[in-house]
């Protein structure tokens, strides 16, 4: 189930994103980009639509997702 990121407090929102970002140990090249701005760029990612917050009551758990991916998962 998709969980629209503007039913979320900004707080909860940044939990969410924090999680995710250091959960996946995002790869960012050489240079330190720091867990701020990758916020930032998963927070961008969310407007856009390119990303969906997921709820899976199966595992009892949130994940973002490309929405793409999410798409082909369904």
């Amino acid at each position: 189930m998709i969980i629209p990121f503007t039913d979320l407090s900004e707080d909860t929102l940044n939990n969410v994103i924090e999680q995710f970002v250091l959960q996946e140990g995002t790869e960012y090249g050489a240079q330190d980009v720091s867990l701020a701005e990758k916020v930032i760029e998963v927070k961008q990612q969310l407007k856009s639509g390119d990303a969906v917050i997921v709820y899976s009551e199966l595992h009892e758990s949130v994940n973002i997702l490309p929405a793409a991916q999410f798409r082909n998962k369904s």
